[in-house]
């Protein structure tokens, strides 16, 4: 076959592909969050995976003796998770009924994550070597509730998918046999690592400081949370949920430009 040929059947593959998996999972809310996103597996499906590992996560720091230590510090955390949760109708009607859960691992670790469907782990380190207030517990809660919630793992897992589909199309077409490239370990990374990528930690700053301001707490600590994020990083050990793309004076700014929008709604609440 000729290459032109053949680079044609691997692109008309590929253009079905993407075609057939193009959706939004929210609503725009006030801040604008429903851009058109590419999803190739359903969320039943990354749902179920999500709570296994979920589980498993649970079950070892509770064999260490490091799952929920400090009862004051979880009903802290939880207390703010269901107030936020209570505001997740504005981007998505589904997603008041999932089944949250929130628990605390204790940890020096500065890290914390939303897997899909509304599982959320906090370290206990974020909280305590960064002394962080309640407004900005209630940012880094909204802003991994709205990455769950436009379900940036799901797209993470869907493009893998999709790199897998194409180099099966191309090793078809071109005769080498089936390619052996496996997704767990993918997987692992969309649920657990939490390297999004710049547009999914714009698109989760977005919706995270509405959620915040909605939730009856000040987004303007965003930018008191991003500085103490900035100081953790210039010492040399960044929070781990933002290795891939620290805090720095670039996303400040960013937030900044949305507190026009959204500080009327926090307003609204304290009325």
């Amino acid at each position: 076959m000729p290459a032109f040929r053949t680079l044609a059947v691997i692109f008309a593959g590929l253009s079905f592909v993407m075609l057939s998996g193009c959706v939004t999972t929210t609503k725009g809310g006030a801040v604008g969050a429903d851009s058109s996103q590419f999803m190739l597996i359903s969320s039943e499906q990354l749902e179920q995976t999500a709570a296994l590992g979920y589980s498993k996560l649970k079950t070892e720091a509770a064999e260490k003796g490091a799952l929920n230590q400090d009862e004051k510090l979880l009903k802290r955390v939880r207390e703010i998770a269901e107030r936020i949760e209570r505001q997740t109708g504005t981007f998505r009607q589904d997603a008041p009924g999932w089944k949250w859960e929130v628990n605390i691992i204790d940890s020096n670790e500065l890290n914390a994550f939303a897997m899909p469907g509304g599982k959320i782990m906090f370290y206990s380190g974020l909280i305590k070597r960064l002394q962080l207030t309640d407004d900005e517990i209630a940012v880094v809660m909204g802003h991994e509730i709205a990455h769950a919630l436009r379900e940036h793992s799901r797209e993470q897992v869907s493009r893998a998918i999709a790199a897998q589909a194409a180099m099966g199309v191309g090793s078809a077409v071109l005769g080498l046999g089936q390619n052996t490239t496996q997704l767990a370990g993918m997987v692992y990374d969309a649920l657990i690592a939490t390297k999004f990528s710049r547009t999914d930690e714009a698109e989760a700053d977005r919706i995270g400081l509405e959620l915040t301001a909605r939730a009856g707490y000040n987004p303007r600590a965003a930018i008191s949370l991003w500085q103490k994020m900035m100081n953790a990083k210039s010492g040399g050990q960044p929070p781990e949920f933002l290795s891939s793309h620290p805090a720095d004076s670039t996303r400040i700014q960013q937030i900044e430009s949305l507190l026009p929008t959204v500080m009327p709604l926090y307003q609204a609440t304290r009325r």
